[in-house]
């Protein structure tokens, strides 16, 4: 049986535990993957949330593309993206976005997005021709991960109808602290009504999701989203630890041992996710091609 996550923890240490430190992968690989993002004008969500796998994947020659831009409408209290005033999407990105992956051997692309309140359909046309994009310069898998669109059903069915062989929307956290650090626009239902909306317009699609960990959750809180999520016919699921970006994000409550996360894994997998991807460094898109082929991660 898991130990019950506190829900309010005052001594956090200032420094990260040992398990969150990290060596700096060998070799120039990751030089080449920065060079070449440079190189087409594209951004990826490594380098702008501050990911701590950064410089793995470039290493192995992957990224997790960013489009519409790396300017944020919404102030989420966990994201170190940046916010403010957007600029129109570049109508030739999705070509460059395909280059990459073309140029980068990659056979299963990630593509997500900063939050796009600004746009009609939040960004869903863009999203659309960037999968038709890739898909027809590299015949790889695509995944995308999107924003929740405000609730709007067609932008939504916009995505779906380009048939991404994954639809990626993370839950990040449990009802009750949803708004604290989603910010005010965020709704837990919607979520899960997403979510839900994908599998049922394209069974063949697989749905994933994935939520933060430390940020004052309860054990029983976390059992009962994991329940919704499989009750929306969530395929694959992500946990991880969340780390603060600066002082002024929402602080950690708690460091989650590697040992916990690894029950946490086994017991999201007997309840009925088909993959589980769980671990201190786990991120969205963290080893996405070998979660779906349902190798380690």
């Amino acid at each position: 049986m898991l130990a019950e996550l506190p829900v309010v923890s005052l001594d956090v240490p200032r420094r990260l535990p040992r398990w969150l430190k990290r060596n700096v992968p060998a070799g120039n690989a990751n030089h080449f993957t920065a060079r070449l993002l440079e190189e087409l004008h594209l951004e990826t969500v490594c380098d702008e949330a501050r990911c701590p796998n950064r410089m793995e994947c470039y290493a192995q020659k992957t990224a997790t593309f960013m489009i519409l831009g790396k300017v944020c409408t919404r102030s989420c209290g966990f994201c170190s993206v940046e916010k403010g005033r957007t600029s129109a999407p570049e109508a030739d990105e999705p070509r460059r976005v395909a280059e990459a992956a073309r140029r980068l051997g990659l056979r299963h692309v990630v593509i997500t997005s900063v939050t796009r309140d600004d746009l009609p359909d939040g960004g869903a046309e863009h999203f659309y021709q960037c999968v038709r994009e890739v898909r027809a310069a590299t015949g790889a898998a695509v995944e995308v991960l999107t924003p929740d669109f405000v609730h709007c059903k067609e932008a939504l069915d916009r995505v779906v109808d380009a048939a991404p062989e994954v639809f990626n929307h993370n839950t990040e956290t449990v009802p009750r602290l949803y708004r604290q650090v989603r910010g005010r626009k965020s709704d837990y239902r919607w979520t899960l009504e997403l979510l839900r909306r994908v599998k049922s317009r394209d069974p063949n699609i697989q749905t994933k999701s994935g939520l933060m960990l430390g940020l004052g959750e309860t054990q029983e809180e976390l059992l009962d989203t994991l329940a919704d999520l499989l009750d929306a016919g969530c395929d694959l699921l992500t946990l991880g630890q969340y780390l603060q970006p600066s002082p002024q994000h929402l602080p950690v409550v708690r460091y989650v041992p590697p040992e916990e996360f690894d029950e946490l894994g086994r017991l999201a997998k007997s309840l009925g996710f088909r993959q589980v991807a769980s671990g201190p460094f786990v991120r969205s898109s963290y080893r996405a091609r070998e979660m779906v082929a349902g190798e380690r991660t």
